[in-house]
């Protein structure tokens, strides 16, 4: 069997990952978590099905330098020169404030140096991207303000990961294996050989491979160039991490810089939870369950820091306390790079192996916090926002009615229900030829804007009967129903069949379907609305392989009329399959019929 063990590791490997991953990303608390219960699972202190975890870590650690790796390849230089002020303000005032405070607390607290302190503080004040990106993506807040804003303080985050490393190097008693320290200057003549070597060697390494090689050769080209750097730096007293940001960062402009990370990132992501497996399979679980209550003190500890420091932050550049708070949960975890962190100083016998320990359960435990924390602030946001919405809409809603209750010259002809891209053309053209015209719109921040503009919008929902009468329905010649949502429009449109029948109806017609139910309830006329722009663009379509402006329009004119046709034919047999197969296959027929026949009288 033992011919077999590492084989069979493989397999623990895999079946952990497979099983644990997707069960606490089902839970909303991340894979990162997945791969440390696992490696927890599987290592020598519960299951024991591995007993040598540090064999695993040793390769793993090539995920770290992966990693790293394609974070240097999408840290465009430009892009980040025009984000610097953004990133260095906002992530450097996160890092900073709350390193200061975590170490202030730890030298006052524990027996450390103020150079162990300000390490650990650092190590803490990472978050971990793989944790927070994902949570920002859930709640929506990634294209908002306050989701650039985070974005930010990650970005500077991955970037301090290198500063943080060489700072351990120096204040470490030794700096490589031999236990001898390199004069410094030998670590910049190699960073900048390294930076000489991008511009005349590994481009043109990359455009060989890519030329004469495979797709395959393309991907060892850039493991050659990323491991060989790696090893370089270790080799001169740095580390492999920085090597590699490095390498990914002087091949972040380089046109295969796309393929590389695409064929680099199965590699970083199997290692890279390798790595965790084996962090998890390392944890000191007889520290946990020994002081148990004193590791998740230090765990929300750290988070009540970081998310005070973030809401801070955030307050200080006009964000509300409450968008702080909720950005600051969000970041509150200790991050991935702590394990790498805490490893090296370990390994350059920095920190005394339990206070290394600690600082590892203290990150593996704000992670598990990290999820339901969010869930449960959410919560609570949530319904103090629904309370604030609710109370806001009725007294806008008043507003608006008794606004539009209001005596006016104002004398609407068109009625406007909905005032998207659709509803503002018409709005535009109606301007245009002094038509006079009022607009509703569910949007109350989309019509306090349109307002600056001289449009007479009225905030309000069209659905409702009330806010239409206010409207001036009554009175209105046209009423066009330009809303998004297909039940709103059917609603509006069966109300003021019964109810206005002297109004004529334009309605916006979001898909056939749509066109179906709205010829049910008797409109004559739907738009659909991307109809007329698909006819226009076939007819450029046509012009462009040869056809005359006249034959193109005369081809389109045949397909409208032949299609509104079918759609006449097709409207009452909509809810029998067979019936309408057979109509559509018939249309498709007289099509071709139509077109032949054109085609020969030419």
């Amino acid at each position: 069997m033992e011919e077999h063990q590492n084989l069979l590791h493989a397999i623990y490997y895999l079946l952990a990952a497979v099983i644990a991953v997707p069960f606490f990303r089902r839970l909303g608390l991340g894979a990162i978590l997945g791969y440390l219960v696992a490696g927890v699972v599987i290592g020598p202190q519960v299951l024991g099905l591995i007993y040598e975890p540090q064999a695993a870590l040793h390769l793993s650690e090539l995920g770290v330098v992966m990693l790293l790796f394609v974070i240097g390849l999408e840290l465009n230089p430009d892009q980040l020169w025009k984000m610097r002020l953004e990133v260095g303000l906002l992530g450097g005032a996160q890092m900073l404030l709350s390193a200061l405070i975590i170490a202030v607390i730890l030298v006052a607290v524990f027996t450390l140096t103020w150079q162990q302190g300000f390490i650990i503080g650092l190590t803490l004040a990472l978050s971990s991207t793989a944790f927070a990106i994902p949570l920002m993506e859930e709640q929506k807040v990634m294209g908002l303000p306050l989701g650039r804003k985070g974005f930010s303080m990650l970005l500077f985050q991955d970037m301090a990961v290198i500063p943080i490393l060489l700072l351990l190097a120096s204040w470490a008693p030794v700096a490589n294996e031999h236990g001898e320290r390199l004069p410094w200057w030998v670590g910049v003549l190699t960073v900048l050989g390294v930076i000489v070597a991008a511009r005349v060697l590994f481009n043109p390494l990359l455009k060989l491979a890519a030329k004469y090689g495979s797709r395959e050769i393309l991907t060892a080209a850039g493991l050659l160039i990323v491991l060989g750097v790696s090893l370089l730096m270790e080799v001169v007293g740095l580390s492999m991490s920085l090597g590699a940001f490095l390498a990914g960062l002087l091949l972040a402009q380089s046109s295969y810089r796309h393929q590389l990370a695409a064929d680099i990132e199965p590699f970083k992501g199997l290692l890279l939870g390798l790595f965790f497996i084996a962090v998890g399979m390392s944890l000191n679980l007889k520290l946990l369950f020994a002081h148990t209550l004193f590791v998740v003190f230090l765990a929300l500890l750290l988070m009540a820091v970081k998310i005070g420091v973030v809401a801070l932050i955030l307050k200080a550049r006009k964000f509300s306390f409450r968008e702080g708070l909720f950005l600051g949960v969000m970041l509150a975890q200790g991050g991935e790079f702590a394990f790498v962190l805490m490893a090296s100083a370990d390994e350059l016998n920095f920190l005394p192996v339990g206070v290394a320990n600690y600082v590892v359960l203290v990150v593996g435990i704000s992670m598990a916090l990290t999820g339901p924390l969010v869930i449960l602030f959410e919560r609570i946001l949530k319904r103090t926002t629904l309370q604030e919405k609710a109370l806001q809409d009725m007294e806008r809603h008043q507003e608006s009615v008794t606004e539009l209750k209001k005596p006016s010259d104002h004398k609407p002809e068109v009625i406007i229900a909905g005032f998207g891209r659709f509803g503002q053309i018409i709005g535009r053209i109606l301007t245009a030829n002094n038509i006079p015209y009022n607009a509703l719109d569910k949007n109350s921040d989309y019509i306090e804007f349109l307002k600056q503009f001289g449009v007479e919008s009225y905030y309000g929902d069209p659905a409702r009967l009330d806010l239409l009468e206010a409207a001036g329905i009554r009175d209105a010649k046209v009423l066009v129903v330009a809303v998004d949502k297909i039940e709103d429009s059917l609603n509006i449109v069966r109300q003021v069949k019964e109810m206005f029948p002297q109004v004529a109806l334009i309605v916006r017609a979001r898909d056939r379907s749509h066109v179906y139910k709205l010829a049910e309830l008797g409109v004559t006329r739907p738009v659909r609305e991307i109809y007329e722009s698909s006819l226009l663009a076939a007819m450029y379509t046509l012009v462009e392989l040869g056809f005359t402006e006249g034959q193109s329009q005369h081809t389109i004119d045949i397909f409208r009329a032949h299609d509104e046709q079918m759609l006449l034919k097709s409207t009452p047999v909509q809810n029998d399959v067979e019936a309408l197969m057979k109509v559509v296959e018939e249309g498709r027929k007289e099509l071709k019929e139509l077109f032949a026949k054109d085609t020969e009288i030419q």
